[in-house]
């Protein structure tokens, strides 16, 4: 199983819509609200790690209210 997390930084007041949103996306496993440099924290997992990939450039970058992400690729086995 392929792992990233994904750091959302989100327009100032817009951060429940952006939650709401990402709970909808089917490989999204967790979702957090966070107080300091970002917003959100996104679980994301699939077993495709190309998958992953186009969730996070073609549906998480191109939600409304998000401004910017930072995403963390895990290494499989180091876990």
């Amino acid at each position: 199983m392929e792992t990233a997390y994904v750091l959302i930084s989100c327009d100032l007041g817009s951060e429940m819509p952006v939650i709401d949103s990402l709970k909808q996306m089917e490989p999204v496993k967790e979702v957090h609200g966070t107080f300091g440099a970002f917003d959100i924290i996104t679980k994301i997992e699939n077993q495709d790690k190309d998958k992953l990939k186009e969730v996070i450039t073609k549906n998480i970058r191109k939600l409304e209210h998000v401004r910017s992400t930072l995403t963390l690729m895990c290494i499989e086995g180091q876990n």
